[in-house]
């Protein structure tokens, strides 16, 4: 299968975190609902079910070697398992602002890695980029008493002071998760496809999460739950583990590590407009401010370069 174009791949990597932003902005009531790993397990049951028919390898597909293997298993305990685990605890034991800052992270945390472990080079403008998304994330973070954009799904902090450090070296494993999904998931989109790497990591996912999620069903009162609730964990559970997992390994067939990071700008963005138009939240003039700076993020990712645009010019001109 070839790799699709890039804009379309740009589409793609948009698409995904901006559904991500949306499940997690309308997601509260689950976390409210249901235990932590109930509802991880539920999740990944769902996008097992949802996803079978992805599980069949295609006759073009090469063998799977050990190594191609181990980074299935990596990208769905790194980036779905402990990431999970790591950001729910860690706002628990800071706050949310504190989480929004350290999260805003990710993309510079994604391009250090793929220039060390894939070797990409990362050109400057990327890396301004990269800068307008820390700090555009970083700025909505700190202009947000409640930030409800990246942590919709967390436990209410407990503001345990005794413990804060650990809520804070628990967040910055979380960007270390997250940003080592994206690198492995580039690696991976070299050898699979993205229908059988989303439909692996998440069997993978609801391995990890059975024991857990198992051992909390046998006590929960699944009559207590009404029917919105199932409703908005069948809309969770398609969107986290089929949607957008599908539409980011498709981008990164395409594009580099470094350059797909910048999009995880588009959740915080997305979530809060949601917010916004859906839940009736407002919206400040600073936050305005960091919007504008972490979409010029995009941009700044995506524009095409002078040496692109001096090809695709002399490639259109008329042979003599």
């Amino acid at each position: 299968m070839n790799p699709p174009n890039r804009t379309f791949a740009y589409l793609c990597l948009a698409l995904s975190m901006s559904l991500v932003g949306c499940y997690v902005a309308l997601s509260k009531p689950l976390a409210a609902a249901l235990p932590v790993f109930l509802l991880a397990w539920m999740r990944f049951g769902i996008g097992a079910l949802a996803m079978l028919h992805w599980l069949k390898k295609p006759p073009d597909e090469p063998p799977m070697s050990r190594q191609t293997k181990r980074l299935l298993f990596l990208e769905s305990f790194l980036g779905n398992f402990l990431f999970t685990l790591c950001m729910i605890y860690g706002v628990s034991l800071t706050d949310a602002v504190s989480a929004g800052v350290t999260l805003a992270a990710i993309p510079a945390a994604v391009a250090l890695m793929g220039w060390a472990f894939l070797r990409e080079k990362v050109p400057p403008r990327t890396w301004l980029a990269v800068a307008c998304a820390v700090g555009g994330i970083a700025l909505f973070s700190l202009s947000k008493t409640e930030h409800s954009a990246l942590t919709g799904r967390a436990i209410q902090a407990k503001n345990n002071t005794n413990l804060a450090w650990l809520g804070q070296l628990l967040l910055i494993g979380s960007v270390l998760c997250e940003a080592a999904y994206t690198v492995i998931g580039k690696k991976l989109t070299g050898s699979l496809g993205p229908k059988r790497i989303t439909s692996l990591i998440n069997l993978w996912g609801f391995a990890l999460s059975t024991p857990l999620g198992l051992y909390v069903a046998l006590s929960f009162d699944f009559a207590a739950v009404d029917w919105s609730t199932w409703a908005l964990l069948l809309f969770y559970a398609l969107a986290a583990c089929t949607w957008t997992v599908w539409l980011w390994m498709t981008g990164l067939k395409t594009v580099p590590a470094a350059q797909g990071g910048v999009f995880s700008v588009m959740l915080p963005v997305t979530a809060a407009l949601v917010g916004v138009v859906v839940l009736g939240e407002s919206l400040s003039g600073m936050q305005a401010v960091a919007f504008a700076i972490a979409l010029a993020s995009v941009l700044l990712a995506t524009l095409p370069s002078r040496a692109a645009l001096r090809v695709g010019t002399s490639s259109c001109r008329p042979q003599q």
